[in-house]
């Protein structure tokens, strides 16, 4: 076990074993399924060596490691003692369906995408050989390596049975059984069928995609009602089998032709947006955006969508083509800034990064470049948006969900000048974006401000996260749970409540006092970095009219941490009446990545409060 270690610590800052429900992984993330996300340490875990970053979402919490996750992932259930892709047992909270739907499509469709990508690579591979005549496409050894290609895509009802069966819960036999028998020559394709005189359609499912889900997912529930029909003493023998006779007749008159329209329907929208604007559009902004989508990992969700266009079409219109040219956009920014950099440091990372982006692989770029820095993500919006115009114009099609190494596949079946418009999309999205990247700059890359990871107060020359101290002793109260509207929509900036244990308030941050309330009740400080905090002393206390308040500081003061500025006496605003919780919110939240409140329950005005994502 080459991640024992790493793999220990990071369970532990999840919350420990008994928190995990699952464990998945894509290509280069790791997605938990937590039973309490706020046991989770987000900032621990991001400083791990391992991990470039963590996203915490309504799908998953999920964290960004690289190619190597596929390495740790199996190391981590075997510490946990699951089996597979993980724990099956019922979460501790109910999901509602949208939430249920969207973190099953995402966790189900990473282990799809290791033989598909594979099939693509590898019908990019016999194009080049059928190309420069090494290998006949006529001979016995073409027809063999390309049958492995034929089969991922023949078979794809049966890889998606195993992974949705394991995702759902259902056990993963019976779904491989129903997608097999649903392949079979008595089924697959056959006319003239009925079942008890029910006249059954004409359906082809090789190569579908829509219908063995539906499948999947009415088994689950046939599951779910039979475990509560069927005596236990008897569900052994019998569960398995009314499952599959109850299952297959209803995919067949029901979700089969259901899947087909679904599938057909998605075509016919593409068809209108290409016959109305151009399939171009949506080309252009899929290379333009991408980068957004991996951000926020939502990068699986289009896997439906041109997986249904290769099983229907033979080809994918639009997608294929549109995240290899933001792939290699990506990569683009990264070489623009790997030439800006004077840094020897910074070098190895857009160096590195940047290799990892042509190779295909683009998180350790957007989470390690990208969010720090934000301008290449309009490098790649340029150069993406760029080439995939071009694509999109030329009418680019991809005949195999493949990677940049896989481009040959864009030859098909002799369409050459379809190849050559991608490489010339390529080419545009990678010097464009490279371009843009160098011409847009590292943020204050001359005196070397660029923001390292380091809290403030350390030596390092510059940070990515400002750590905001607890300006009273007391009880952490979510922002959301704050009587006031105000406060708790966040519309004022995001932050947090402490109910106070104590009646001075001290100064959070360095920084200078910008504003004070006549009634000394709320208090604004700006940090030398920008930062800018209000602390708000009790809901309508206002009406008070400084009643209960003393302050110790005034307007244009410098305060350090820990300073004394106001004194409130919280027993006489409760027997006024009023709630005298300590607001304290960043009003400029808008200026920064994101603003995290400590899930501490209780806090002293020496520990941190906010951390400030720069």
């Amino acid at each position: 076990m080459n991640y024992e270690k790493f793999c220990n610590q990071l369970i532990e800052l999840v919350g420990g074993k008994e928190n995990i429900q699952s464990v998945t992984n894509c290509m280069t993330r790791l997605r938990f399924k937590l039973n309490n996300r706020s046991l989770a340490k987000t900032e621990e875990i991001k400083e791990l060596p391992d991990v470039i970053d963590v996203v915490s979402n309504d799908v998953a919490y999920q964290v960004i490691i690289g190619t190597q996750v596929q390495d740790i992932r199996p190391e981590i259930n075997q510490i946990l003692g699951l089996s597979g892709e993980g724990n099956q047992s019922e979460p501790a909270e109910k999901e509602n369906f949208v939430t249920m739907a969207l973190r099953v499509l995402s966790e189900a469709m990473g282990p799809i995408l290791i033989p598909i990508m594979a099939a693509g690579l590898l019908a990019g591979i016999l194009s080049l050989l059928s190309l420069t005549g090494l290998v006949s496409a006529e001979s016995s050894t073409y027809m063999i390596l390309d049958a492995i290609r034929q089969s991922v895509f023949f078979f794809l009802p049966v890889l998606i049975a195993i992974s949705f069966g394991r995702q759902l819960g259902v056990n993963e036999y019976l779904a491989v059984t129903i997608a097999l028998t649903m392949m079979s020559e008595t089924i697959n394709g056959a006319a003239g069928l009925d079942f008890l005189g029910l006249k059954l359609p004409e359906t082809t499912y090789s190569n579908s995609f829509f219908p063995i889900i539906l499948s999947i997912i009415f088994m689950k529930y046939v599951g779910k009602a039979l475990e509560k029909l069927i005596p236990k003493a008897m569900q052994y023998f019998f569960n398995p089998v009314l499952t599959l006779i109850i299952t297959l007749p209803v995919t067949l008159i029901l979700f089969g032709p259901l899947g087909m329209y679904i599938g057909d329907g998605l075509n016919f929208v593409f068809d209108f947006i290409g016959g109305t604007f151009g399939n171009w559009m949506v080309v252009m902004l899929y290379a333009a955006l991408q980068p957004f989508l991996i951000t926020i990992g939502a990068g699986n969700f289009i896997i439906p969508i041109f997986m249904n266009s290769y099983a229907t079409l033979g080809y994918d219109p639009v997608f294929t083509a549109a995240w290899i040219v933001s792939d290699i956009a990506v990569c683009g920014a990264v070489m623009g800034y790997f030439f800006r950099s004077k840094d020897k440091k910074q070098k190895q990372l857009f160096g590195t990064t940047a290799f990892s982006a042509f190779m295909g692989v683009t998180e350790p770029a957007v989470y390690g470049v990208f969010v720090k820095y934000r301008r290449p993500y309009i490098a790649v919006m340029i150069g993406g948006g760029l080439g995939g115009l071009f694509a999109g114009l030329m009418n680019v099609v991809g005949y195999a969900p493949v990677s940049l190494f896989g481009i040959a596949s864009f030859i098909g079946e002799s369409n050459y000048r379809n190849f050559y418009m991608m490489v010339i999309a390529v080419i545009i999205g990678f010097v464009g974006a490279a371009v843009a990247a160098f011409i847009l700059g590292i943020p204050d890359d001359e005196k070397i401000k660029e923001k390292q990871v380091e809290p403030v107060g350390s030596n390092a020359e510059a940070v990515t996260k400002l750590l905001i101290k607890a300006p009273v002793k007391g009880k952490n109260v979510a922002l959301s749970n704050v009587n006031d509207k105000a406060f708790s929509s966040s519309a004022l900036g995001k932050g947090l409540g402490i109910e106070p244990e104590e009646d001075t308030i001290h100064a959070p941050v360095n920084g200078e006092i910008v504003s004070l309330f006549p009634t000394n009740h709320a208090i604004g400080i700006k940090t030398e970095y920008g930062v800018e905090l209000l602390i708000h002393i009790g809901i309508n206390t206002v009406e008070l009219e400084g009643q209960y308040f003393e302050s110790f500081v005034k307007q244009g003061d410098k305060v350090s941490v820990g300073d004394a500025i106001l004194k409130a006496d919280m027993a006489g605003i409760r027997n006024a009446g009023y709630d005298p919780v300590v607001i304290t919110v960043i009003t400029n939240t808008a200026d920064y990545l994101d603003v995290l409140p400590t899930s501490d329950p209780s806090l002293n005005n020496n520990e941190d409060c906010l951390t400030v994502v720069v």
